[in-house]
Formats: C-alpha cells, structure tokens, sequence
C-alpha cells in the first residue's frame, strides 16, 4: 500500500512527494520528542530514531529516490554547526584559559583516538582506512548535552568553566584530525602505493585554502553586515554567505566543516556579535532536525547484526560496543593526564572525563561526510557505527554528566546550600522543621525572576521580529503622510 502511495504521488508530481516526504521528517522527529521528553533523552536521539523508524527497514514511509537526493541537507547542516563552533573562540577567552585548555583537550581528544586506532587496528587487524577514520571521529564531543545538563542543574564554578571550553575546543581537533584521516583513508584504499600527491597532498592544501577562504568570508559577513541592516536583513544575509560558502566547497569537492569554523571565529573576533549566532541558533532547529532524521533514514539496520561487511567477519553492533567503551576509557584518562599536566584542582582532574562522554552533532556529521566520500561499504559501515553508538551515547550521555557535576559539587541539592535562614526566632527559641522549610522556600521565591526566562536565541530572534514589524509601521506612515 506505501509503495502505490508512493508511486502516485510521482505519477502526479515528483514535488508533491518530496514535500510530503520532508512533512513526514518534521512531524515524525517532532512527536518523537514527545516520547523522548518523558524518559529525558536529549531530542538528537528522538530524531534518529523517528529516521530509522521511518526509513526503509522498518516502516518505508520514506523513498529511496527521496532519500538519495537529500545529501544536499548534510552541508547546509554541517555549515550551521561549524559556524556557530566558531563563536566559542574569542581572542579575550583564548588568552586567558587557552594555554591550559588546550593541553586538556589535546590529551582528551588525541588518547581516546589512539586508543581506537590500536584496537581496531593492531588487535583486531581491521582496515587502515575504516580504522583512522573512526578514530578521528572518536575525538568529538556533543556540547548540546552538556551544556543542557548544566543549565537543568543550574551549575556553576571552575569545573563547569573548564568542561564548557574543553567540549568547544574538541570539535575543533576532530574537525582537523577528520580532515587528515579521510585523506590518509583515501590514499589506502587508492590502487597506487607510495606517497600520492593527489590522494593525500592535494586534500590537505584543499583544507588550508577553505581554512584561508573561510577566513575571508568571515570578513566579508563583516562588511556587508552594517549598522543600517534590519535584523532580519542581517539574517538573509549570513544565510546567503554559508549557502554560497557550501556551494563553493561542493564545487572543489572539501568539506565546508574548517572553513564554517573559521568564518564564525573571524566574524566573533572581528564584529565582536553574538547576537547573529543566537538568530542563526534559533533559525536552525528544522534544518538540524531533518538532518538528524535523514541520518536515521541512512541508518543500515541490516548490517549492524551482520557478519558479511567488507571489512569484518565480526558483527557491527560489537564493533560499535567496543567503539563507546574504548572511547569512554580515552576521554577520562586523557582528561586526567591533562589536568594532571595543567595542575587542576581535584575535582576537575577526577571527574572531567565524565562530562566528556556524549557524542551526537558533529560526529554524526561527519561520518555522513565519510559515507559520502568513502562510498558504499566502508563509509556506510562508519556511518552505521558512529549512528548506533551516538544513540547509546544519547542516553548514557547526560546522566554521566550529571553525576560529573554532582561528584564535583559543581551544584547543590539541599536547600540550606542554596538559601540561608535563621534557626532561631527573635526570642532565642529554636525553629520548628516546618518553619524552617517555609522561610527557605520564601527565600528561593524571592530569587525567582519575575517572568518566565526565554533562552538568548529566542529573545533574539522575537526583538528582530520586533524590529521588522516596527519598521513595517514606520514605513506606512511615510505613506500616509505623503498622501
């Protein structure tokens, strides 16, 4: 019945069944969020599963031919959180904490890539390329989960300053190692031997053109973003510059990822405005959702239970249990190492690694980047392991996290932490446990602001809207005074 569905509504028109098909994708990762919502996973993980539940190896809702002409979506996704990668690095921020940053995020990320690389590699003697690959991808970190987990728990202090510039500079390292492992993939798996200038050279200068490139259009935002734009002239306008900045890199066949970098760094330091990441923040929920649910409809149910992959007799689904514990034991040990280094305070050097262990955005968007390049068989294998094992980390993820922030008394649990009261009366005579408990519950009340908070990004996004009906209103009165 789905499949006459399907083959009527391309007898009628190939548009109407492209749009039914991105309608599905929208209201299926939404209502998936629902369920998600109520057991307080994060909604990257409701919106793969709403892909795989929709996708072609369980219900088909999706077709293929719709599927296939999507890859489109995976730039356009990759630039928006490359780019908003790019505010955490502010030139003020980077002097102060960089140097001891740094050495964190370099052991964290490097260690759990070795370790990866050397299981995979050595001990369970699988391909080089399959095995460098997923091991750049093992450096990434999902801040999304962290940072939700942060502002639930309302913490606050050293660790949760080092935690949130550790988790920045991470994408960063993953992004570059990506870039390296996906050219060293390339050149193994090419027929020639030997140092090939256009299998690994050639990739690498791509990567620092699109780096240097990167660096101009940040600039270029700069200029056309003036003071007389309307903000939501401001927002067409940085919309049009990544589309055109994606469109390039399609064109020389690289990744947008460095480059998106490198245009939001440019553009923090140079404009000194985060207010256009928070409206690009808050404009790019749909696109985001889409492309986590058509990574769910990319999702090769059938091979993670197989034993016939092309690079393994072994089963993905093992494979993939081995990536999440390898990776989990390379991010706390490198953390410790680090923070042993940098002289950290105990708290910070003993429970770090715990609040590294989510892993979704990023990562998901490379190895969809990595399916693409590497092709059927061993990109698609990448990506089935990076997607099975996000979701587990999805889960794991922020209770791991929170027990981070909780054994590094980061927040506090008890009311007498958070309010202090009187135990006593006027008259000497002690509190009853009942009194106590009011006075410390009117205290909290007295703290709560007075309207109900709305995230930056939308607050944002409702003054630009703001500003727009406003000169909607100045407009028409010139109107009416001419007449």
């Amino acid at each position: 019945m789905l499949e006459s569905i399907h083959e009527y509504l391309q007898q009628i028109s190939p548009v109407a069944e492209v749009i039914v098909s991105v309608a599905l994708m929208l209201f299926s990762g939404f209502f998936m969020t629902r369920i998600t919502k109520l057991l307080k996973l994060p909604n990257v993980t409701a919106y793969i599963i709403a892909g795989i539940l929709i996708g072609p190896y369980c219900l088909n809702l999706v077709p293929s031919r719709v599927i296939e002409g999507m890859d489109f979506l995976t730039d356009i996704a990759l630039s928006f959180i490359a780019f908003s990668v790019g505010e955490f690095f502010k030139l003020s921020t980077l002097k102060k904490n960089g140097p001891k940053v740094a050495v964190i995020t370099i052991f964290e990320a490097c260690l759990a890539s070795i370790i990866i690389f050397v299981i995979f590699y050595f001990i369970l003697r699988l391909d080089l390329a399959f095995s460098i690959v997923l091991a750049a991808l093992a450096s990434a970190t999902a801040p999304a989960s962290t940072v939700m987990t942060i502002r639930q728990t309302k913490a606050h202090g050293d660790f949760v300053d080092t935690l949130l510039q550790v988790v920045s500079l991470d994408d960063v390292v993953s992004l570059i190692a990506f870039s390296v492992a996906i050219s060293v993939a390339l050149s193994s798996t090419s027929k020639s031997s030997g140092l090939d200038f256009n299998m690994i050279i050639l990739p690498i200068l791509k990567n620092v053109g699109i780096l240097i490139l990167g660096c101009a259009f940040g600039f270029l935002l700069k200029l056309l973003m003036t003071q007389k734009r309307t903000t939501d002239n401001r927002l067409i306008i940085a919309i049009a510059v990544l589309f055109t900045f994606c469109g390039i890199c399609a064109i020389l066949d690289v990744s947008p990822l460095l480059g998106c970098m490198s245009m939001g760094m440019v553009y923090i330091n140079v404009a000194k405005d985060d207010k256009l990441f928070k409206q690009l923040n808050y404009f790019s929920p749909p696109i985001l959702l889409m492309f986590f649910v058509l990574s769910g409809l990319n999702f090769r149910l059938d091979s993670l239970f197989s034993t016939n992959s092309s690079i393994t007799t072994i089963p993905l689904i093992v494979i993939g249990i081995i990536y999440v514990v390898a990776r989990i034991v390379g991010k706390y040990f490198g953390a410790f190492i680090g923070c042993a280094i940098t002289k950290k305070s105990k708290e910070v050097r003993n429970y770090l690694g715990l609040g590294l262990v989510p892993q979704a955005g990023v990562a998901i968007g490379l190895a969809a980047l990595a399916a693409r390049v590497l092709g059927e068989g061993m990109g698609t294998e990448v990506q089935t392991v990076i997607l099975a094992s996000s979701v587990l980390y999805e889960i794991i993820g922020p209770a791991c996290s929170k027990l981070a922030l909780y054994l590094s008394h980061s927040y506090d649990t008890k009311l007498e932490d958070i309010v202090e009261v009187k135990e006593v009366k006027e008259d000497g005579t002690p509190k009853t446990n009942v009194e106590l408990l009011v006075e410390q519950i009117e205290e909290i009340q007295k703290q709560l602001p007075e309207r109900v908070p709305i995230s930056e990004e939308e607050e944002a996004f409702t003054q630009a809207a703001e500003e727009h009906y406003e000169s909607i209103g100045m407009r028409y009165q010139r109107y009416r005074r001419r007449r």
